[in-house]
């Protein structure tokens, strides 16, 4: 009878980001190589669109010159590794806390809770934390955040008329 292996879930590598290209899409150097990564289970906004600059300089001064654990699905798109990231923080013990990137982008209101198909109301709770708190992209009202895959959609001047109505956006 031949053994049977039962995997619990991904594999952790680790290693350290090289590059952040957007809040949720980073190079990762790992034992391997040089790997483009999509954070799983959020959504933040694009470079281009309001927050989307802030985002990204939020994760990578958070990642930058840490350890990261990596967890890959095996899911692939636009090139990318679907993975999950968690970073190494020190503590005053000298230990480290490993924080889940994916609840840091939320709970600041630098992402959207996303993961399609499924619940995930551990990131929800945190999103609608954010957004009570009009924290990170929440800060001018729910009704002003567009979603990344809309954003997209939009020709020049929808993206212009998304823009205007608050003066909490940064200009660039």
């Amino acid at each position: 009878m031949p053994a049977v292996v039962v995997r619990r879930g991904p594999v952790p590598e680790y290693g350290s980001v090289r590059r952040v290209l957007d809040g949720d899409t980073y190079e990762v150097l790992l034992p391997a190589g040089l790997v483009r990564l999509r954070l799983l289970r959020v959504d933040a906004p694009e470079l281009s669109q309001p927050y989307g600059k802030q985002a990204a300089a939020l994760v990578a001064g958070l990642l930058r010159g840490r350890l990261l654990e990596v967890s890959r699905t095996g899911g692939s798109t636009y090139g990318r590794v679907l993975a999950g990231l968690r970073v190494a923080v020190p503590t005053s013990g000298g230990t480290r806390h490993w924080l889940r990137v994916d609840s840091m982008l939320v709970a600041q209101g630098w992402a959207w809770a996303y993961e399609p198909g499924q619940a995930t109301p551990d990131l929800a709770g945190l999103q609608r934390l954010a957004q009570h708190y009009r924290r990170g992209l929440w800060q001018c009202g729910t009704a002003t955040a567009v979603r990344p895959g809309i954003w997209r959609a939009y020709n020049k001047q929808e993206k212009a008329r998304a823009w205007v109505g608050c003066s909490g956006w940064p200009r660039e």
